[in-house]
């Protein structure tokens, strides 16, 4: 495929990368529907066209940690845990930004929480986290990176909003621990680095598969898990939950936990409630609103973390 750069219209340009994907030369008679918007943010623009989904990537994406990252996901060694880019060399840049292209697979339902597949993601985690690296060099998973950089942007979005103080407070606990070294293992396992229940898709045969390496690597496996540990921590993930989807990682041999797992997801648990809280004071300053019900959740949570631990029960999350 030819490569495409454009200045300002990237939907556009990803629309016809994914058309180009899915027809080669040929003149496209897909019904209308068949093309959508899947996302329309600076971190990620993804074009759906049939069965292919053309990524444009966040700009300032480093093309050397990128290429190994997305050469990560078609490994035939992780075939069965991340769902691999359509075959074949890729040049595609779109106003700056690097573009890749993937089959499409449909995600989970946001509206059928009941079905949310918590068993089937934590044992791909699993997989993920026992599975040997490859050869050759892979950059840092980037989940610690995405916390600091939330906190950068609630301080240039929302300076003097009055949970702001609260929110440094509270990863003021973060960065002493890792200043510590205590990150709660070595960065020897493949991390997908920003695990949530929209990284899941199911392919063509019907089986969850992880999506979206930006920000994948070697890292310590506890921060996969740091986001249901965050909202199970404030409340927001049913107990029952949270025991399916750990109980279902340990069972598979994930090694991210030991006899108390909380000793090893406390402090990424953390790093995620203060990541959540900024997005969230940053987001809100931006559209000129209050915080909304979850939202003013993470904020309290924030509030008891310098406290103790976030681990149920304690006077961090109690």
């Amino acid at each position: 495929m030819e490569f495409v750069e454009s200045g300002g219209d990237v939907l556009g340009a990803l629309a016809l990368i994914a058309r180009g994907a899915v027809h080669g030369g040929e003149r496209c008679g897909c019904d209308p529907e068949a093309v959508r918007v899947l996302a329309d943010r600076e971190d990620g623009a993804v074009v759906r066209h049939g069965g292919i989904v053309a990524k444009a990537h966040a700009p300032g994406t480093e093309d050397g940690p990128h290429a190994l990252r997305v050469a990560l996901a078609g490994d035939p060694a992780l075939g069965g845990i991340l769902l691999p880019p359509v075959p074949g060399p890729r040049t595609e840049r779109v106003a700056g930004r690097p573009v890749t292209v993937w089959p499409y697979g449909p995600p989970v339902d946001p509206g059928d929480p009941d079905a949310a597949p918590w068993e089937d993601a934590a044992r791909l985690l699993a997989l993920l986290h026992r599975t040997p690296p490859p050869p050759g060099p892979l950059p840092a998973m980037r989940a610690p990176v995405k916390a600091a950089l939330a906190v950068g942007r609630m301080l240039r979005a929302a300076p003097d909003h009055p949970a702001t103080a609260t929110v440094l407070a509270a990863w003021r606990t973060v960065t002493e621990s890792m200043g510590e070294g205590g990150t709660g293992g070595t960065r020897a396992s493949l991390c997908h680095g920003d695990f949530h229940l929209g990284q899941l898709v199911r392919d063509l045969r019907g089986d969850w598969r992880l999506i979206d390496v930006d920000d994948a690597g070697l890292g310590d496996p506890a921060w996969d898990l740091a986001r249901p540990a965050a909202w199970f921590a404030a409340g927001l993930l049913p107990a029952e939950v949270w025991a399916r989807f750990l109980g279902a990682y340990e069972a598979a041999g994930g090694p991210a936990t030991g006899p108390d797992p909380w000793a090893r997801l406390d402090l990424p648990a953390r790093a995620l409630t203060v990541q959540t809280a900024a997005l969230a004071l940053a987001k809100a300053a931006a559209e000129g609103r209050a915080l909304d019900e979850v939202e003013g959740v993470m904020i309290d949570t924030c509030a008891r973390i310098p406290v103790a631990r976030t681990v149920p029960g304690s006077a961090a999350s109690s």
